[in-house]
């Protein structure tokens, strides 16, 4: 896994790098599995992550060079191996803030696609060449992707090609940050700062409950909701804080664009 991935601590936050610039951090299986491994040990003490990609460029997808023919099963558990990988990032242990540069392409914006939080340099580009090369996405692509920027913006970028610069995906909904190149990693990790410190339990209803809510139907996520409100008030780190918000001890919420 060193080899594949970089991992360093900074106090409640882990940075993970993934370490194949050569490859532009292209996907291998190894790869995929590396992450699906680090992102399901992660320390308790840490409470976000910070992920991103060695050298110019964040992932330029799957790896051709282990393209090979495969039977329609061996191809669907080999999707279903990529799909559980991602589901670690998506619906792990901590929230996830990615930082894209240069290549976020195929199984790079499926990744990055899982992360909670994209903060995006102006060298990012994204693409879904899959369509010309006779391919469908695979690493859940067509669930998440589909979400962030619309199925007639991904339809686009399938059968066309097209490519996406740093701007034009801000404002498709790719990132939520967008900021100058170099700039990325501090920015993330600022965020993820402020992730940390939030109630373990909020960060969980974050990640875990609110996409499931915004699937369900409107009364269903109504009672979800308010499941969810009374776990999150009842934990005694909530009740801590609320405590020292009513003692005059907290610390005052800073507001800004």
């Amino acid at each position: 896994m060193s080899e594949l991935l970089q991992i360093t601590f900074h106090d409640a936050v882990a940075c993970i790098s993934i370490n194949r610039p050569a490859k532009r951090n292209a996907l291998s299986d190894a790869l995929v599995k590396a992450l699906r491994d680090c992102f399901e040990t992660l320390p308790e003490s840490v409470k976000a992550v910070v992920l991103a990609g060695e050298g110019a460029h964040f992932c330029a997808g799957l790896d051709l060079a282990e393209m090979r023919e495969r039977e329609t099963g061996e191809a669907m558990h080999h999707s279903r191996m990529w799909h559980a990988a991602f589901e670690r990032v998506q619906f792990g242990l901590v929230p996830v803030i990615v930082v894209l540069r240069g290549a976020v392409v195929g199984g790079g914006l499926e990744l990055a696609a899982a992360a909670h939080i994209r903060v995006a340099e102006e060298s990012a580009f994204y693409a879904l060449p899959e369509g010309q090369r006779g391919l469908f996405v695979g690493g859940g692509g067509s669930v998440r992707i589909s979400r962030l920027v619309g199925v007639a913006a991904m339809t686009d970028m399938m059968l066309t090609g097209r490519v996406l610069d740093a701007r034009d995906g801000h404002r498709a909904g790719v990132s939520q940050y967008l900021v100058g190149d170099g700039e990325g990693m501090a920015k993330a990790m600022e965020l993820a700062r402020k992730v940390a410190a939030n109630a373990p339990m909020t960060n969980y209803g974050v990640m875990h409950v609110l996409p499931r809510i915004a699937d369900q139907s409107i009364q269903d996520g109504m009672i979800t909701e308010s499941l969810m409100a009374a776990v999150a008030v009842s934990d005694p780190d909530t009740r801590g804080r609320l405590l020292a918000f009513l003692d005059h001890k907290a610390n005052k919420v800073q507001f800004k664009a």
